[in-house]
């Protein structure tokens, strides 16, 4: 005897929700959403247990986010790097995670489930930055807990839509589940679409790091711009030496402050330059013609071998006091 989708999902649904949550919160592009809003559907007819379907849904996101809280303590700011590589919104990679925990602190656990790309960076983030596990603990099963709650809340309100949905699937039977995975594929299709967009408006002259070196030795002395975050450059406090630091969320502040009559290179340790070139084009939409990404960012200058200068902490608080502060540029040596 068959069984009919609705029996199927009732059947297995706390095994299917379990690695559906797991799978999202590792950070593969499958929504875990609408999972949720059906089993919390099939729970109001009593075919799922709701304080179960409540557990092993939480238990699956702090899995997952528990080992990324892991991974970012050992690995720091490579693990945030490789996850922007690969990440399908790679607009909210490190640096834009990075500007909201400096804004709102560790709280930002508790949104990050809500918001495209934050979910899956926030907790090695949370890592990396030596977030307390107490704290980390708390604030992430609060924010795992309302994600969680929203999805199968969303059932129970949904509840007669989703009864209606699951019959109309069962009645056209294999093909509910090509019209299932074919929603899927346009789904990772967009965000790849959306993800290739995003590198196409960021693709513009780049400088090597050997170009760089050779103007500096010849006494051009360009103005050097590290754009990393307060907290990307706490992370590595290594940068090449003289450069100013102006953030991408402080651009505006420092437009201003920055010569226009010498070549600005602009630097950040992000997959393809990403948060330089974004402050490049902001420079060249307020006139700036001499304005270029270093390719490779500060990797690649360290990989090179070239002199960096490390910084302090007390040093990293003064720089990141003047830069957020809007007033002034630091000197360059």
């Amino acid at each position: 005897m068959t069984l009919d989708l609705a029996s199927l999902i009732g059947h297995y649904g706390l095994a299917l929700v379990f690695a559906n949550v797991l799978i999202k919160q590792i950070g593969l592009p499958v929504p875990a959403l609408p999972t949720l809003v059906v089993a919390g559907a099939l729970a109001t007819e009593g075919k799922l247990s709701m304080p179960l379907l409540f557990a092993v849904a939480l238990v699956a996101c702090l899995l997952a986010d528990i080992a990324w809280y892991i991974a970012g303590r050992r690995l720091g700011n490579r693990v945030m790097k490789m996850l922007c590589r690969i990440s399908l919104t790679p607009d909210w990679c490190v640096s834009e995670t990075q500007t909201r925990f400096e804004r709102w602190g560790v709280s930002v656990l508790v949104i990050a489930k809500f918001v495209p790309g934050l979910a899956t960076i926030a907790p090695p983030l949370a890592g990396a930055t030596r977030i307390a596990w107490p704290r980390f603990l708390f604030f992430n099963s609060l924010g795992a807990a309302l994600w969680v709650g929203a999805g199968l809340v969303g059932g129970v309100l949904l509840g007669p839509q989703m009864e209606w949905l699951l019959r109309r699937l069962d009645d056209t039977g294999s093909m509910a589940v090509v019209i299932i995975v074919a929603l899927l594929a346009a789904y990772i299709a967009f965000k790849w679409w959306e993800r290739r967009r995003f590198f196409m408006m960021l693709r513009m002259a780049r400088i090597s790091v050997d170009e760089l070196y050779r103007l500096i030795d010849t006494g051009a002395k360009p103005v050097i711009v590290d754009v990393r975050s307060p907290t990307g450059l706490a992370l590595d406090p290594r940068r090449i030496p003289g450069a100013l630091h102006v953030p991408l969320h402080a651009v505006d502040h420092h437009v201003k402050d920055l010569p226009r009559d010498r070549e600005i290179i602009l630097y950040c340790t992000c997959p393809n330059e990403a948060s330089a070139a974004q402050v490049a084009k902001i420079l060249m939409n307020a006139g700036f013609k001499k304005v270029r990404p270093l390719h490779g960012g500060l990797d690649a200058w360290i990989a090179a071998g070239y002199e960096v200068e490390e910084l302090s902490a007390a040093n990293i608080t003064a720089i990141v006091s003047v830069a957020s502060g809007g007033s002034g540029t630091q000197r360059q040596a």
